[in-house]
């Protein structure tokens, strides 16, 4: 039985906020289990490359104490694959996505986290930690600062995501929109759906349902089709 459960938002800021304020709300109705609340988060820092773990794993903390979360950094752990296997719920933080698929695979985490997510561990994303949890990586916004050992994700949900989805063009710009590269994986790749996430919203993944969560409207590319999804809907249609 599938009793994934995920949290997938697109940033960790909206405008001037701070880190992770907007967020609060979701992270802590998220993190309740047949009633209890999950006090402590198992956190993985390995997209932050100008931060050291430790700097980004107390940059969370700070964050989350206002609802009383305890976060411990994975590389704190011996043995991280052991760390995986006993938390209740994990989260990955943003930062760039090539740093952070490579060190999941270097470190042997890619199927733990599968594992347990499929029987019911929470799972919190934001950024890059959103864009791992999709089928590949194919779909990031980041530059390929490192060869990882495979673009594959975690496949956590059978889809593609764009965090930080936005179609402003500025003026005066003159390369591609994020529009136009969706559109080029569109092309090869046409039957693979991909969900925009604009800064402010999240997926929440519960078994096979996802729905838009926040404020605002998201966007569903598929066969070459972009879809406007309505705040807090859902769209189950994709899997």
């Amino acid at each position: 039985m599938n009793r994934k459960n995920l949290l997938l938002l697109s940033s960790s800021r909206v405008g001037s906020t701070e880190y992770l304020a907007h967020a609060l709300p979701m992270i802590q109705d998220h993190l309740v289990n047949d009633g209890n609340r999950i006090k402590e988060l198992l956190f993985i820092p390995y997209a932050g490359v100008t931060m050291s773990n430790d700097e980004y794993t107390t940059k969370v903390q700070d964050a989350l104490a206002e609802i009383n979360i305890i976060v411990k950094g994975i590389h704190t752990f011996e043995d991280p694959i052991a760390a995986i296997n006993n938390a209740e719920a994990i989260a990955i933080g943003g930062g760039n996505t090539f740093n952070l698929l490579s060190e999941l695979y270097r470190n042997k985490l890619i199927e733990p986290i599968q594992e347990n997510v499929a029987n019911g561990m929470k799972y919190i994303g934001w950024s890059a930690g959103s864009n791992v949890a999709g089928m590949s990586i194919r779909t990031t916004n980041d530059m390929p600062i490192i060869e990882p050992p495979s673009f594959n994700a975690l496949g956590l949900i059978n889809v593609q995501l764009n965090p930080h989805y936005t179609d402003y063009n500025p003026p005066g710009h003159n390369g591609e929109t994020r529009e136009e590269r969706l559109t080029e994986f569109m092309v090869l790749n046409p039957t693979t759906p991909i969900i925009g996430i604009v800064e402010g919203t999240a997926l929440k993944v519960v078994n096979e349902s996802i729905t838009l969560i926040g404020p605002d409207d998201g966007f569903v590319f598929n066969n070459s089709i972009k879809n406007k999804v309505k705040a807090n809907t859902q769209v189950n249609y994709l899997l």
